[in-house]
């Protein structure tokens, strides 16, 4: 309740009316999660629970455990409380770019700072404000997410939406979001979600070794190689599309090329599975109507991850210094920090 209040007190202070419609819905749609959770030891205790959430809560406070002994991850009472919300996704998230340009739409926010989307609780509201700026002229993309982070502003509970049945995808949820906690810049959303999705697979990585599982960690190598491809093939595609973007040319031409070029992707991506004996994990994702925000998307979570590791490298993978770094890279200009983090100098 207090944590109810608190927002609600923060959100009548804002001006415009479009404004307070958002965060009394972000209000709203926080309080509600909210209100469905309990502590995990009372729903581990629960007969009525199915022996799969069980089994994944232990594990997950297990994991919960490694993540501040090994990690280094913040230590607090997030992740100790459940919530089953009843629904896939935790929030929606819309992405938006001009329709030839590569660069995403910015909002800003209270605490979060500025991101490369914005959230909602409800799918409805996000689809109809993406269909908003579609007629405005941008490409957009609605993205569900299974969890979000309040950056140790507020307690974060365990989600329903973070049960995955892939374990390594169970872990790298919690991993991920407890690493906004640690390291969070308000200005800098690539660099964010750069080194979250970081530690998530790093994290994942030693839990994995950390217990002896020595296949689950070649498979989950093998997938994060696999992942680290298919991205790669799409940020290819990205940087194509930039460069044609700040042509001279005709926008009647860009816009023949572009779809030119979302279409040799198609035809890469086809030509990349073939080597990965019938894997077809991301068929589903390539075959919706792509546009610059699913790139835009991408390269916010996933341009800067190899930037991250060779960091780690460097200090022959010890995490305390890593995070050292980390943070005097955040007191740098964006600018500044994008450069100093291709070079790893972090002064």
């Amino acid at each position: 309740m207090r944590t109810i209040l608190l927002l609600f007190v923060i959100v009548i202070t804002l001006p415009g009316c479009s404004t307070l419609s958002y965060y009394l819905g972000a209000v709203n749609g926080h309080a509600g999660i909210l209100n469905h959770q309990r502590p995990v030891s009372e729903v581990i205790k629960d007969p009525d629970i199915s022996d799969g959430v069980r089994e994944a809560l232990v594990q997950l406070q297990q994991a919960r455990r490694f993540a501040v002994d090994v990690l280094l991850l913040p230590d607090n009472d997030s992740y100790r409380y459940y919530a089953d919300i009843d629904r896939e996704y935790a929030v929606w998230n819309v992405i938006a770019t001009p329709e030839l340009s590569m660069e995403p739409r910015q909002w800003c926010f209270l605490f979060a700072g500025c991101l490369n989307y914005r959230g909602y609780f409800a799918e409805h509201k996000a689809r109809a404000y993406a269909q908003q700026l579609q007629q405005q002229g941008d490409d957009t993309h609605v993205a569900g997410a299974r969890a979000y982070s309040t950056l140790g502003w507020f307690d974060d509970p365990l989600l329903n939406t973070m049960l995955l049945e892939d374990e390594a995808s169970r872990l790298g949820v919690l991993f991920h979001e407890l690493a906004h906690q640690k390291i969070y810049i308000d200005d800098d959303p690539a660099f964010n979600e750069g080194f979250a999705v970081f530690v998530q697979q790093e994290g994942v990585r030693r839990w994995f070794e950390a217990q002896g599982r020595h296949e689950a960690a070649d498979r989950y190598r093998q997938t994060v190689e696999r992942r680290a491809r298919f991205h790669g093939l799409l940020l290819e595609t990205r940087e194509k599309l930039a460069q044609l973007y700040a042509s001279e040319q005709p926008a009647v031409i860009k816009r023949e090329q572009k779809q030119q070029y979302f279409a040799s992707l198609k035809q890469a991506y086809r030509q990349l599975k073939q080597q990965w004996d019938g894997y077809d994990g991301y068929d589903k994702w390539m075959q919706q109507p792509l546009n610059n925000a699913h790139l835009a998307l991408i390269a916010t979570y996933r341009e800067q991850v190899g930037r991250f590791e060779k960091l780690l490298d460097d200090h022959n993978g010890n995490l305390a210094a890593f995070y050292t770094a980390v943070e005097r890279f955040a007191k740098l200009s964006p600018e500044q920090r994008k450069t100093a983090l291709i070079n790893n100098v972090d002064e």
